[in-house]
């Protein structure tokens, strides 16, 4: 399969971090704002899933999220993952199904952790879930500027 086919096949649109998503699940539950840190403006649901497609030659932006994240390899190439709270501790992570090549098939991205990722291969794409919880809202998603 191409990347072209998967975007297609699972009806995945842009994402404003780069790649190419669509969510998957939404909780029907919700936590009060009361409830939740105070870096939250509102209420949140429970968790939310989605897909996540990323090619080779896109740019994927360094972000971070208010809530924890966690990501599930699917499908292509290796990922790689570089997160880092102070940047000068940056950690890397390769997502992917190789466990004797040191992949992993799910990486917990702590809250408040700057991120961005690849895939590894050239010319490929990567496929992947990302569920969080609290429930994700772009009111809790930062773009690092440059």
């Amino acid at each position: 399969m191409t990347a072209e086919d998967v975007i297609r096949r699972l009806n995945l649109v842009p994402h404003p971090e780069g790649g190419y998503f669509r969510e998957t699940y939404r909780s029907d539950e919700k936590i009060s704002k009361s409830a939740l840190p105070e870096r939250y403006s509102g209420d949140r649901v429970f968790s939310t899933a989605i897909y996540f497609l990323l090619q080779s030659n896109e740019n994927h932006l360094v972000h971070r999220l208010k809530s924890d994240e966690i990501w599930h390899f699917y499908l292509g190439s290796p990922l790689l993952i570089r997160f880092y709270q102070d940047e000068n501790d940056v950690k890397e992570a390769v997502l992917g199904n190789n466990l004797l090549n040191n992949e992993v098939p799910q990486l917990l991205i702590p809250r408040m952790t700057w991120m961005v990722a690849r895939p590894i291969a050239e010319n490929s794409f990567t496929l992947v879930g990302c569920t969080n919880s609290p429930g994700f809202e772009f009111d809790d998603f930062e773009i690092k500027q440059f």
